[in-house]
């Protein structure tokens, strides 16, 4: 992304930055339903924060709240240095929201759109148009500005939706689910358009479904479940908070398998298939002592895999998702 479209340039935050979110004890409620149960946030600036659920878990009543579409029933906010309930205006002047679905106007051309959003923000007409032919070149959409927005694809329209967002130049912007449907070429596009924002200072605020998605983006990332954060940390230690790294060793001869079960007394068998499941740090130094123990016991196994805990196993593990099933799908890093 062209660095003249991106605003100048803000100190990537780190944990000692200034917050550009942050949330005290955030509640919410519904009749009798409790959406937020006391949630505390503190994004610093420069950042992407991913925030995790479940089907209605909150995700998006938080980002409501941040945004000032909705009132919180109890709890403080502050966005941009803004307080989200007594300055509600500075709060919109310092952000862009992406909802779920793409906020076109469909008999509007791709132009027109972000014409319509420049003259929203009350942008001059000279910058109105400046601003959107570097919209239109920096997404790639430049060749169809003069085509309505109904006629264009999910990525297209995902692309024109966040160009729109970035019309005001916001210093927060909030994506709320923003690659749901799109396909797996799309959606990398959108990475690194988000990449691209950070790099420039931006702070961006993601919900997710795609557990790859918070992995690839997040700085830090926050698991919302049953109205409560129920983790929250960088991705690495967030896996590092799930029990299951392993080494899976699979042998073609009895007599192999059945010595190297000796030498692992502690291993899971598994006689079907001649294989072991040896427990323990599944780091590089540890699969090299493992298979120096091997080669010292003049024990040859046909392959091994290697499986540590992903973000998937975080959120089965956190939010209870498919424990119902009581197994968690394999996630297994294979070597041969």
């Amino acid at each position: 992304m062209p660095s003249s479209v991106m605003p100048t340039p803000r100190r990537h935050g780190d944990a000692q930055s200034p917050a550009a979110v942050s949330a005290v004890d955030l509640r919410k409620s519904y009749g009798d339903k409790t959406v937020l149960d006391g949630i505390d946030l503190r994004i610093p600036a420069g950042t992407v924060f991913a925030l995790l659920g479940p089907n209605g878990a909150g995700k998006t009543t938080t980002v409501q709240i941040l945004s000032t579409l909705v009132a919180a029933d109890g709890g403080q906010a502050q966005v941009a240095g803004h307080d989200v309930a007594t300055s509600p205006d500075g709060v919109r002047a310092a952000i862009g929201v992406t909802g779920q679905f793409a906020a076109l106007d469909d008999l509007l051309t791709a132009e027109e759109n972000l014409l319509l959003m420049a003259d929203l923000l009350r942008l001059g007409k000279r910058e109105g148009r400046a601003r959107a032919k570097e919209l239109l070149d920096t997404f790639g959409i430049a060749d169809v500005a003069h085509q309505r927005a109904a006629t264009f694809s999910g990525g297209m329209r995902r692309r024109l939706d966040l160009a729109m967002t970035l019309v005001g130049d916001p210093e927060v912007i909030f994506l709320d689910e923003p690659t749901t449907g799109l396909d797996p070429r799309s959606r990398r596009t959108m990475w690194d358009m988000v990449r691209a924002l950070v790099a420039g200072g931006t702070t961006v605020f993601l919900t997710t479904q795609y557990l790859e998605e918070a992995d690839q983006l997040a700085d830090r990332i926050a698991v919302l479940d049953g109205g409560r954060i129920v983790a929250e940390g960088t991705a690495d230690e967030l896996k590092a908070r799930i029990p299951g790294s392993h080494v899976r060793l699979r042998f073609t001869e009895s007599a192999d398998y059945e010595r190297a079960a000796a030498a692992f007394p502690g291993a899971a068998r598994d006689d079907d298939n001649l294989a072991l499941r040896v427990a323990g740090d599944a780091g590089l130094d540890a699969l090299r002592a493992l298979l120096d123990r091997l080669d010292a016991a003049g024990i040859r196994a046909a392959g091994f895999s290697v499986h540590t805990p992903d973000l998937d196993d975080v959120f089965l593990a956190l939010t209870g998702e498919g424990t119902a099933s009581g197994a968690t799908p394999p996630h297994l890093k294979e070597t041969r």
